[in-house]
């Protein structure tokens, strides 16, 4: 598909509806030509464009990309699993749904991030560290790789200051090392690979759930039944691009066991939690979605819960006025990705968890269950 003459009109930020009609040459256009004026890929926007008649049914990364005419559809493509784009106001994060006539489409370009994270002077601990990965203790309110809205100032950037050039590139240029990630809030144990093999093999590890990994939660409420399986697929919610949700369709396959530890006043419970899949917020989700949230998960619980009437003060108070997600990485076990060693490693929950529990602890223990 060619892309407009450049004669045609400076760039818009709106693509009128008019911009499939034919022009005026005598040949008609293709039934999804570019919108005519529209946008360069960068920061800004959003960009709109109203489909007509014309695209009906046309894959809509397919529309975006052509209607735009500088992106290509692999990065459109991207940018709407990535949550950018929006129909009437309602997120779209499947690249292959129709068009429907007379929607208006609208794409937000994120700001550029440098390609190559700097080095910055960041503490964190070291569980363990040979030549091959490092398993660290990640403090909650840390950012693991750098994104829109936190470029710098991540763990990234403290992983290239610890082991300097060594790690750049190791799995990619922006997140070097990464094998897997927890929420920004989220603390616990995560493990770094410090060369390709090691990378490609912990990455493996990790895709086929051969390993150990346990996270340990505070809840609303008391599942019925305290331990069992919550099954639901979880994709982006429609309404809020920062959000998942379970969803009927659209979703990926998704998986969590959970067991009760303990409970306080019927009104919360300290959950262990273990991962079949690794969706993103997958614990946080398949909880909010049980009638379960985390306690202080302010993305998934955004009134007072009714069940809060059951916890003395000045528990309750401490409980809702946490600023975080209550949830902890507490244990990863894997095979070493050149000895073949089995390793395993455990953290307890940071300060300010431990502190909910003490609160909940001098409340009095009602009720309380284990595995």
């Amino acid at each position: 598909m060619s892309k407009p003459p450049s004669s045609e009109a400076p760039p818009s930020r709106e693509t009128p509806p008019s911009s499939h009609a034919p022009p005026s040459s005598h040949a008609p256009p293709p039934p999804h030509a570019p919108a005519a004026g529209a946008p360069a890929d960068a920061p800004g926007g959003p960009l709109r464009i109203v489909a007509d008649l014309t695209v009906a049914g046309v894959r809509v990364d397919r529309f975006l990309a052509e209607a735009i005419g500088t992106l290509s559809r692999s990065r459109v493509k991207s940018l709407i699993e990535a949550g950018h784009a929006r129909r009437d106001g309602t997120i779209v994060d499947t690249p292959a749904e129709p068009v429907r006539p007379g929607a208006v489409y609208t794409l937000t370009i994120p700001a550029a991030v440098p390609a190559r994270p700097l080095p910055q002077e960041i503490p964190f601990t070291i569980l363990y560290e040979d030549d091959d990965l490092i398993v660290l203790d990640k403090p909650a309110g840390l950012v693991v790789h750098p994104a829109p809205g936190n470029l710098d100032g991540t763990l990234v950037n403290a992983l290239l200051a610890h082991c300097g050039e060594s790690l750049s590139g190791i799995g990619g240029e922006r997140r070097p090392g990464i094998v897997h990630r927890l929420d920004k809030d989220t603390s616990g144990v995560m493990v770094v690979a410090k060369t390709q093999e090691a990378m490609v093999a912990l990455t493996a590890t990790f895709a086929a759930r051969d390993l150990d990994r346990a996270y340990l939660a505070l809840a609303w409420g008391v599942p019925d039944p305290v331990a069992g399986e919550i099954e639901g697929a979880i994709g982006r919610d429609p309404r809020d691009r920062k959000r998942m949700g379970v969803r009927t369709q659209g979703g990926k396959a998704a998986l969590t066991r959970y067991a009760t530890m303990r409970v306080w006043h019927g009104g919360v419970s300290l959950l262990e939690c273990r991962l079949a899949t690794g969706r993103t917020h997958q614990i946080r989700v398949h909880l909010a979605a049980s009638g379960h949230p985390v306690v202080g998960d302010r993305l998934y619980l955004r009134r007072v819960p009714a069940i809060a009437r059951r916890v003395p003060e000045p528990a309750r108070s401490h409980l809702l006025t946490f600023p975080r997600q209550a949830l902890h990485a507490a244990r990863l076990g894997f095979r070493h990705p050149r000895t073949g060693q089995d390793l395993s490693f455990e953290t307890p929950p940071p300060a300010d968890f431990a502190a909910l529990v003490a609160a909940l602890d001098d409340a009095g223990v009602s009720g309380s269950r284990s595995r």
